[in-house]
């Protein structure tokens, strides 16, 4: 039973991909000094006729383990792209996060082909963000010259998930990111956990020192987004701040979001 599911869903899977039936969202980024839009993480979505929404912890998964990781990726790359293409056109210069394998870095010219579509599409590097989460980055290591090569190319470098994994200051020491995302699970009860404050202080902290950016994700009440705004963290995402967006819903959500912002400190 269970691999009959797991053989629909990747032939549901390929269809889609193939007939470019997958879909973007775009979840924003506010930095908490100004609350402004600084960067816009890109999320793939696929809505299936037979299985309906699947989420990306299903249908990745099944793509890094039957070899189609990679054109996902270069979808999911070429699409945000084009966006940020559609988005300057209005009139609105925003940043992007796009979450990558780990299987994708094994291949030396990921970089440059990463690189080549940013040209292709007049796209300045230095507006693109790769995530990867920390449990991923374990092995990665061995790839340092791949991740080095992204930085000297102006891309950016995050840890997604910080915090959950068995190696975390070594990552931040060995590895050339430039963001760290605190995971959601501390930032949950930060507001009335001492233990939790004390760690989220204390990752932030020690990312600043190293010259690291700070995100923290899942931020859902105004009481978290104040103490994360008294503790240092520079830029916040989630549901309080706003869901993922469709991509035509990003340009007036972010003019409306000069006043909306103070409402949210205020509450």
């Amino acid at each position: 039973m269970r691999v009959g599911l797991e053989r629909g869903l990747l032939d549901g899977f390929e269809r889609a991909l193939i007939n470019n039936r997958l879909s973007m969202v775009y979840q924003p980024k506010v930095r908490l000094s100004d609350g402004k839009l600084v960067r816009v993480e890109a999320l793939v979505r696929w809505e299936d006729s037979r299985y309906g929404s699947v989420p990306p912890s299903r249908f990745v998964p099944l793509a890094e383990r039957h070899g189609l990781i990679d054109p996902l990726t270069q979808w999911g790359l070429r699409t945000t792209l084009r966006q940020w293409l559609a988005w300057c056109g209005e009139g609105l210069d925003t940043c992007l996060a796009f979450n990558i394998s780990a299987l994708s870095l094994q291949h030396l010219d990921f970089p440059d082909l990463v690189e080549r579509m940013c040209r292709a599409l007049e796209v300045p590097a230095d507006r693109l963000v790769l995530e990867l989460t920390e449990g991923a980055t374990q092995p990665l290591i061995k790839l340092m010259d791949t991740l080095t090569r992204f930085r000297i190319k102006g891309i950016g470098l995050a840890i997604d998930d910080f915090g959950t994994g068995y190696s975390s200051l070594m990552q931040l020491r060995q590895l050339p990111f430039t963001e760290v995302k605190i995971d959601r699970f501390f930032v949950a009860d930060a507001p009335e956990s001492r233990d939790s404050r004390v760690i989220v202080k204390a990752m932030i902290d020690l990312a600043h020192g190293l010259g690291l950016t700070v995100t923290a994700e899942g931020v859902e009440t105004a009481e978290q987004l104040r103490l994360l705004r008294d503790l240092g963290c520079d830029v916040v995402q989630g549901y309080l701040v706003a869901a993922p967006l469709e991509p035509e819903r990003l340009a007036p959500w972010s003019a409306a979001l000069p006043e909306r912002w103070n409402e949210l400190l205020a509450a």
